[in-house]
């Protein structure tokens, strides 16, 4: 039996990269799930039809993580089809880069919208559906421990923020049996991030192992998290980052 059969999850920004390794995951480890799109309908279709064409269940929800609305309706949705929510993954981000000085105010409150706000608001909305046993699982980063570049000083504070906020709700939710982590992912191969570019390159000099993760490497531990075998793990930041944090 898989580990998530009979298991309902709901990741935000899961129609690419790491959000779509997630999406894969789970659903071959036996959920059910649902995740939301902001612009990629075509990407987000075909991995749906993918699922489907493998026996699983999935579906898929345009909504803009910066919109509360619209994600507390895409949650309710799927609620409603699958009848509840075991597993919620925030994966949606943002990441702008830039100087103190020069950095747009605009940037900085849609960093603080996407990275911070719509956790909360994606937490709020899954939890009436959540039962005990229930997973709330972040993707922060492992710039909220280290930040060895210049230009990242909000997208740094955001990751960091979600520590605090991981720690905080795994205190209240405890005694429901719902557990909160976070995942850190360093460096990954994904089209935001490709290990080719000279951005990539001059990363790995900073790492124990001089390379990009996959995103499946950090879907695993997502999985991980995910299932009966983490019962005893909550209220943690769990860094993925080939060292980079070391």
């Amino acid at each position: 039996m898989n580990a998530l059969s009979s298991k309902v999850a709901f990741v935000t920004g899961g129609s690419r990269g790491i959000g779509a390794a997630i999406v894969r995951r789970l659903a071959r480890d036996g959920a059910a799930v649902a995740f939301t799109y902001q612009s990629s309908g075509a990407p987000a279709q075909a991995l749906v039809e993918s699922i489907q064409a493998a026996g699983g269940r999935a579906r898929a929800y345009q909504a803009d993580a910066a919109d509360a609305a619209a994600v507390a309706r895409a949650i309710d949705d799927a609620a409603s089809h699958f009848g509840k929510i075991d597993i919620l993954v925030n994966n949606a981000g943002v990441l702008f880069l830039g100087p103190v000085d020069t950095f747009a105010l605009e940037d900085f409150d849609k960093t603080l919208a996407v990275n911070v706000r719509a956790v909360f608001v994606a937490a709020k909305a899954a939890l009436p559906h959540m039962g005990e046993g229930g997973r709330i699982i972040n993707i922060g980063s492992t710039n909220a421990d280290r930040m060895p570049f210049p230009g990242g000083a909000a997208y740094a504070m955001s990751k960091s923020a979600l520590k605090g906020l991981v720690q905080g709700m795994a205190r209240d939710l405890g005694p429901k049996g719902i557990t909160v982590n976070n995942v850190q992912p360093g460096p990954v191969n994904t089209d935001m991030n490709p290990e080719d570019s000279d951005f990539a390159k001059s990363l790995h000099g900073l790492m124990a192992l001089q390379r990009h993760a996959e995103p499946d490497e950090i879907a695993s531990m997502v999985a991980y998290l995910a299932g009966p075998e983490s019962s005893f793990v909550t209220g943690a930041s769990l860094n993925v980052d080939g060292g980079f944090a070391a």
